[in-house]
């Protein structure tokens, strides 16, 4: 990749995002290229906030004993006098009344409660740049209770952010604004990760901080830390409920990621009502358990240097994360609705709107920023184009003397892949050895891992099996976070999840995981969210249809090809043998803004003539034919290891003397983006007589072989027995193509 100048860099990485959001995004909400400014810091002073009481008992679980962690009463960062504090939290509460209220639609409850520590995480804690939300060395910030998204709005909004104007505001949960109901990462610059499905976005953070934790251990030096930032959550109860958090919090405290602090907004209330009725457990002392240290802030309502000297405590522990669970109240200042769960979901209606104005004194129209809270925050844009001013004069003397590390690092900072990367992909004959495309996968990553400095990932306790392996690193552990092989256990939920933060971290850092296709089920919440956010993550599934034998119908995926084909922004992708699988990684990394599926077989298949990279970047390709004039007799159509079968059944009937074309359909949904011109060529209208074969559903296939041809596949559960013996009892043999064709033609 070219050298540039540091302050280039980051231009050219802010350039290449807003280009990335053009499609969705006006103008007017796009950030700015002007050149970046190096104003010294601005910052009122801090005091001590004045003793304060909350209006109501704060709720303790029943039947627990909680401790408090003691922490010295300091404030950090520049905060200001305690009233313009309190006044700015009421700005952070009213624009979410207000959005929520204007929209009929929303959940004003966690914004108003959580209003106190997102102050303090944005105004005096996070380092950021508002004019650059892309900038590389900026602390991350997830909300994983992702319904209570105007918090973050309006937190951005104040910041100086231009993706979240006042109109924006105004336009929350409307068509095309750039404030949907909940963060979505494509909408809206400043937003990481898409959450709203509770649980994924501190799996998110975990994938987040892990990324900052092995970028460190690479690139920083001795005499240049270039990579130091945190990561910062906020999860709920409705997040501590959902499975995947505990897989992910687990792994977190098991990698020691001691630059991530997550909040726990520890409000007692979901849709339903108290947590009482459901979740009654210790969360503190499981989160002991798992291995993070733990903070109970008591008075998250009005307890600010409580808030502050709990970040401060979690910054001084380098080798854990933190959690700190921040008693609050859900719709605080609310008269009638705090503490309720009608204030969880649901506008407040204009007479308790009226009631909260007047009970936290509020006297302003609705939207308004008060001039000194406006002034006070107007200082982040200054700020921040220092602090990124800064890094980028650091990253120019680290770039100096550590040309080829700097080389690396820019390439995962702007997502450019090194020149020429694509001919590190392995080659094969028809007279290479057969073998399963789980192990051709094997090749393929051990490849690409000495050509794409950001390729990292693993397997849920299945590596021997799914062939994940990279053999020249070793495991990314706590005390080796260096490395690139990344041990996720029995947590596959969690390590999809994990993976799409490591991806959304930077453009150039490519994720994969891997488990056994059918166990796609555990994780298909996290594959979506990947579809949905537009993360690069590449999933090695494997043991991918009946073929995998005697483990039987538990372990054996029948409608897995059809419900991802169906899920929008998303390549599935099964090759038949080496040149497949290697044209299926190709393409896996050229799509940056969209994951991929790649369904490997557990039993050896041949080298086919005819397979080849460059095919399977049309998703479906000539693989044979005898035929002339674009009209052959039949079409045989097969993908993974029924390519295979559709080629023995091509050869018996052209000795019979049928013209055969035989195509690989390796990705649906590349066929589908291919012009009108390709895809007749391939298939052409004309020819009506068309077989397909795949060791799946036959769902959709109606599509591909139209009204008058064949499909073949398994509509049923599968059974336990050797690969040959069910695929000859299900009728996916040469022979039953060959009789399909002949019906036809």
């Amino acid at each position: 990749m070219a050298s540039t100048s540091s302050l280039t860099l980051s231009q050219a990485l802010l350039a290449r995002a807003i280009s990335c959001h053009g499609s969705t995004q006006s103008s007017d909400h796009r950030v700015s290229l002007s050149t970046i400014s190096l104003p010294t810091f601005s910052g009122l002073k801090s005091s001590t906030p004045r003793a304060s009481k909350s209006r109501r008992r704060l709720p303790t679980r029943s039947k627990q004993n909680h401790q408090v962690c003691a922490t010295a009463v300091e404030t950090i960062g520049t905060a200001a006098e305690t009233s313009l504090v309190e006044k700015s939290i009421n700005t952070i509460r009213f624009l979410a009344i207000d959005a929520v209220e204007k929209a009929n639609s929303g959940h004003p409850g966690l914004p108003m409660g959580c209003a106190p520590m997102g102050h303090i995480l944005y105004d005096e804690v996070m380092r950021y740049n508002p004019k650059n939300p892309y900038w590389f060395n900026r602390d991350r910030f997830v909300l994983s209770a992702g319904h209570g998204c105007m918090l973050q709005y309006a937190l951005l909004h104040l910041a100086g952010y231009d993706s979240v104007l006042e109109d924006d505001l105004k336009n929350f949960r409307q068509w095309g604004s750039k404030t949907p109901g909940h963060p979505e990462n494509f909408e809206t610059p400043g937003v990481e990760v898409t959450t709203g499905p509770l649980g994924q976005g501190i799996a998110n953070a975990v994938g987040l901080a892990l990324a900052e934790k092995h970028l460190a251990a690479r690139f920083n030096k001795p005499d240049n830390e270039i990579i130091d930032h945190y990561t910062y959550a906020i999860l709920g109860d409705g997040c501590q409920m959902e499975g995947i958090s505990n897989e992910a919090c687990s792994l977190a405290a098991h990698w020691g990621l001691g630059k991530l602090i997550a909040f726990y907004d520890d409000n007692h209330i979901s849709i339903d009502g108290d947590t009482e009725i459901a979740f009654t457990e210790n969360v503190d002392k499981r989160f002991e358990g798992l291995g993070w240290h733990v903070i109970w802030v008591k008075n998250g309502n009005t307890g600010y240097d409580d808030i502050r000297s709990a970040i401060k405590e979690a910054k001084a522990v380098k080798n854990k994360p933190t959690l700190i669970k921040v008693t609050t109240t859900i719709g605080f200042g609310s008269p009638n609705k705090a503490n309720s769960y009608s204030v969880h979901g649901s506008a407040l209606g204009a007479k308790e709107v009226d009631a909260t104005r007047k009970n936290l004194g509020w006297p302003y129209e609705p939207f308004h920023v008060p001039e000194d809270v406006k002034g006070h925050w107007s200082r982040h844009v200054p700020q921040g184009a220092a602090l990124e001013a800064e890094w980028n004069t650091k990253f120019a003397e680290y770039e100096k003397k550590y040309k080829e590390e700097a080389a690396e690092l820019k390439s995962i900072i702007t997502g450019e892949l090194p020149a020429g990367w694509e001919k590190a992909l392995p080659t094969y004959t028809p007279e290479s050895p057969a073998d399963a495309t789980r192990n051709l996968s094997q090749q393929n990553l051990n490849a690409l891992v000495k050509v794409l400095p950001g390729l990292l990932g693993g397997s849920a306790d299945l590596a021997s099996s799914n062939m994940t392996l990279l053999k020249m690193y070793g495991d990314f552990q706590k005390d080796t976070p260096e490395e690139h092989n990344v041990r996720f256990g029995v947590r596959e939920h969690g390590m999809g999840a994990i993976c799409n933060g490591i991806a959304l971290h930077s453009p150039g850092l490519i994720p994969y995981c891997a488990t056994f296709f059918v166990f796609t089920d555990y994780m298909r919440a996290a594959i979506r969210i990947s579809a949905l956010s537009e993360s690069r993550v590449i999933y090695v599934m494997t043991h991918d249809s009946i073929g995998l034998g005697e483990d039987g119908p538990t372990h054996q995926p029948i409608e897995h090809l059809a419900s991802f084909r169906a899920m929008p922004n998303i390549l599935m992708l099964r090759p038949a043998d080496g040149n497949e699988t290697a044209g299926a990684y190709k393409v896996a990394v050229l799509n940056r803004k969209r994951p991929s599926i790649l369904a490997l077989s557990r039993q050896k298949l041949p080298q086919l003539a005819g397979t080849s990279i460059e095919g399977v970047e049309k998703g479906g390709y000539i693989v044979s034919d005898n035929s002339s004039g674009n009209n052959p007799d039949v079409i045989l159509i097969g993908t993974g290891s029924e390519l295979e079968i559709a080629a023995k059944a091509a050869d018996e009937l052209r000795k019979g003397g049928k013209t055969v074309r035989v195509v690989s359909f390796i990705s649906w949904e590349l066929f589908d983006e291919q012009s009108d011109a390709y895809k007749e060529s391939v298939l052409p209208s004309a020819v009506s007589a068309r077989v397909s074969i795949e060791a799946g559903s036959t769902f959709g296939w109606e599509k591909i072989v139209g009204p008058k041809g064949k499909a073949i596949g398994i509509d049923r559960f599968g059974a336990s027995a050797p690969a040959g013996r069910i695929y000859k009892e299900f009728g996916l043999t040469p022979e039953a193509v060959v009789a399909a064709a002949k019906e036809l033609c």
